[in-house]
């Protein structure tokens, strides 16, 4: 499985982005798909996962309100939409593919595939 995150860019405070990862290589095995993201000097961080057997979604406390995912079946897409970004949400964020419910869908150790990452800056 390859992963491809995009999206990413430069928006002021209180301003929006759409993030969206593409896979090649999906399979019906996939199990689900998060959102992580990492800042200058700072561990990468869970931010957001959804089911590609069910519709669960999960969200880190810091972005519950803020973010929503969602996915396209039809194309395999994976979305991340961004709504009052704040300068602490400026990082570079990946998307990567996990195999079966196996560990926490909030630990980075549970995805097998990774995307190559996007850079999110917001700043005035």
């Amino acid at each position: 499985v390859q992963l491809q995150a995009s999206g990413g860019g430069l928006v002021q405070p209180g301003g929006s982005l759409r993030l969206s990862c593409v896979a090649s290589g999906r399979t019906v095995s996939t199990y689900g798909t998060g959102w992580f993201r990492q800042a200058p000097g700072k561990d990468r961080e869970f931010v957001a996962a959804i089911g590609w057997r069910d519709v669960t979604k999960n969200y880190a406390r810091s972005v519950q309100g803020r973010f929503s995912i969602s996915r396209d079946n039809a194309n395999g897409t994976v979305y991340l939409q961004m709504n009052s970004l704040k300068p602490d949400d400026t990082a570079v964020y990946y998307c990567a593919d996990r195999r079966g419910p196996t560990g926490l869908v909030r630990d980075a150790r549970s995805y097998q595939y990774w995307g190559q990452g996007t850079l999110v800056t917001v700043s005035s």
